[in-house]
């Protein structure tokens, strides 16, 4: 397989702190963004300067620690804004402006589409002579109108921008959606497209491995899927997508795990147990079928290894396990039972669950003492 050409730049910091009730600290932001470092993702969007005086020195903290990826920031279409970013001495910023009618209209009352463009697209000039590489980002793009879409990024690249961001800002598009306006967007602008996208309908992670397959460049991810609302597209699934359908390899994916955690500790944002790839249930078995075929081969049943992103393999007891997986689990404790014995435990084992009790290792342990008790 011939691997994607993509890059990743996770917005935690950024986008995942607009979180409602979310703050990091800026020692807690400069932690994250090691660890976003140490996986190897390109670009971190450390914040927006303008919102505090310590919001810009958090972003020029992260700056300046040397890291490998690429430092971004968040700007709005305001000279203003742009020097912040100069001052905190991140090497690229994201200007954005809204294109879609709605947008527009609130937020630039009686401006013209062109007199937008003309006052706006200088900026990126202006950021270039600062020495900053510059993501031209159209917000509520899935809503635009798809000419003047075309026009914005059109202009955009006539003034020199290094990438062009897409942004499903309220997450209304679906797979299909994104695919044929990525596809069309990337064959009619000669420059690198971002796709940044929000999972109001449960569509982000989907919706950015698509427009990859469509041609984006650059991907914008948060650890564990937070941000405003329903969140953003998680990084810890975009990259294991990466690596098992796109051919991606080169990101250090065992610490993701650790890397979930941390933002969870954090954020004060729990993950669902069900969490794919980073959750606690995510390689967890108790089906007897599913752990017979395990303990065989763990492919049948896994489509990649748990320790390939940080995980443990666990099985856990209940309605439904099978002799095999309580002889296995029976052996991990060092204990021996006879076949009648297994037999027995295993039907209080699951008589156990259909009464919602939790088989922990202890009452495993009293359940095997009384079961050998009993045949003595």
């Amino acid at each position: 397989m011939k691997p994607w050409n993509v890059e990743i730049c996770d917005v935690t910091l950024r986008d995942g702190e607009q979180t409602p009730g979310v703050a990091f600290s800026c020692k807690e932001k400069a932690e994250i963004a090691g660890m976003l470092d140490t996986i190897g993702i390109e670009v971190i969007e450390t914040g927006f300067p303008s919102v505090s005086e310590n919001e810009k020195l958090c972003v020029k903290t992260i700056a300046n620690l040397g890291l490998d990826a690429r430092i971004c920031c968040l700007a709005r279409a305001k000279e203003s804004d742009l020097n912040d970013a100069i001052d905190a001495d991140v090497d690229m910023v994201s200007i954005f402006i809204p294109t879609s009618d709605i947008h527009m209209r609130i937020k630039f009352k009686n401006r013209t589409r062109d007199q937008v463009l003309d006052s706006t697209l200088p900026l990126i000039d202006y950021a270039h002579d600062h020495g900053l590489q510059v993501r031209f980002a159209a917000e509520d793009a899935s809503r635009t109108d798809p000419a003047f879409l075309r026009q914005v990024y059109s202009r955009a690249a006539e003034h020199g921008a290094d990438l062009l961001s897409f942004a499903d800002t309220v997450g209304c598009l679906t797979p299909l959606q994104m695919y044929r306006i990525m596809r069309e967007l990337v064959s009619s602008v000669d420059r690198p497209f971002c796709a940044h996208c929000h999972n109001d309908m449960g569509c982000a992670v989907a919706n950015t491995i698509t427009a990859a397959e469509a041609g984006a460049y650059q991907l914008h991810t948060t650890v564990n899927g937070i941000g405003e609302r329903s969140g953003n597209a998680a990084l810890e699934e975009v990259l294991i997508a990466l690596r098992m359908n796109g051919g991606v390899d080169r990101y250090v994916l065992s610490h993701l795990v650790n890397l979930s955690r941390k933002v969870e500790e954090y954020s004060g944002i729990r993950l669902p147990r069900n969490k794919p790839v980073v959750g606690e249930l995510a390689f967890s078995h108790e089906s007897g079928i599913h752990i017979a075929a395990i303990l065989e081969d763990p492919h049948t049943y896994e489509n990649f290894p748990p320790d390939l992103v940080g995980g443990e393999r666990r099985f856990i007891l209940g309605k439904h396990t099978g002799k095999k997986a309580l002889e296995h689990v029976v052996a991990s404790l060092g204990c021996e039972l006879t076949g009648p014995q297994i037999c027995r435990v295993l039907e209080r084992v699951k008589k156990h669950s259909e009464e919602k009790c939790t088989i922990t290792p202890d009452v495993l342990r009293m359940l095997i003492k009384k079961t050998k008790e009993e045949t003595a």
